[in-house]
């Protein structure tokens, strides 16, 4: 597969995985990729752990669906993430970034339209919307063959300095090589949030990883391959919207934008 090709595949996999253990060849491809990217004076601070141990992601199943209920549960999550949500396709077309709503969970929709509101919120809670939820990201990241902690170490992450900043920057690399070759292997890759949403579950996860202080946990991430028949997942909160070039590059400086037209590229 060309470069560009697996670029242009990328996704995000909401959906289940076949029950198939990802093979260790595979496993170091990725880890080995990850190792190739860019980092600040070959500083390479990222740590990977490789968790196929079936009670281990269970643990961590368990974890994630009881975090993603409590965010709901408590108003979290539609107080965070509510400017990313779009109304209309108009508003959609016209921003192209963000989730439409009509994306929402079939569990989520007959709230629809007060769904940011506190009354809503309660109603979900009443009829228990937010445990539904959970269970379902429970089982989903049960039924993952693979996990991969994502970590840094802190004597080149130190936060509030630039050692920070390139830390994170090589971090980011490393995992778009992860996430590229997976799209070459037929594998898919899914961000596990919602323990990093409620900090007590985050511990949860550090101490059941035994990550020791000189290291820092900074991501969960499920993979596994992807079945030929993909449905749409109880809980999808992808979109391939994407921002017009005029609406995020520049030329020469911030003031011109780059006409949309130009820089496409050329048709093979």
């Amino acid at each position: 597969m060309e470069l560009l090709e697996a670029i242009k595949r990328r996704r995000t996999t909401n959906g289940p995985f076949l029950p198939d253990p990802v093979s260790k060849e595979h496993q170091r491809l990725l880890v080995r990729a990850a190792g190739m990217a860019p980092s600040h004076f070959n500083s390479q601070p990222w740590r990977f752990v490789l968790i196929d141990d079936r009670s281990v992601i269970e643990e961590i199943a368990r974890i994630s669906g009881e975090s993603m209920a409590r965010a709901f549960e408590e108003g979290t999550f539609w107080k965070r993430y509510r400017p990313y949500f779009r109304f209309s396709e108009e508003e959609m077309e016209r921003r192209r970034d963000g989730i439409f709503i009509d994306q929402m969970p079939s569990v989520l929709k007959p709230f629809r339209k007060q769904i940011f509101s506190n009354t809503a919120g309660a109603l979900m809670n009443r009829f228990g919307v937010p445990k539904t939820l959970g269970n379902d990201n429970r089982k989903l990241v049960a039924g993952s063959p693979l996990i991969l902690a994502v970590l840094l170490d802190k004597a080149e992450y130190r936060p509030g300095e630039l050692s920070g900043f390139y830390s994170i920057f090589g971090m980011g690399a490393a995992i778009e090589n992860i996430w590229l070759l997976t799209t070459e292997l037929g594998m898919g890759i899914q961000f596990i949030s919602f323990p990093m949403e409620v900090p007590a579950y985050w511990k949860e996860i550090q101490d059941l990883l035994e990550v020791p202080d000189d290291l820092e946990l900074m991501a969960l991430y499920r993979l596994g391959y992807v079945p030929p028949d993909k449905r749409r997942p109880t809980i999808d909160w992808q979109s391939r919207q994407r921002k017009r070039l005029s609406q995020y590059v520049f030329r020469n400086s911030c003031a011109t934008p780059e006409p949309d037209e130009e820089m496409e590229p050329a048709s093979r």
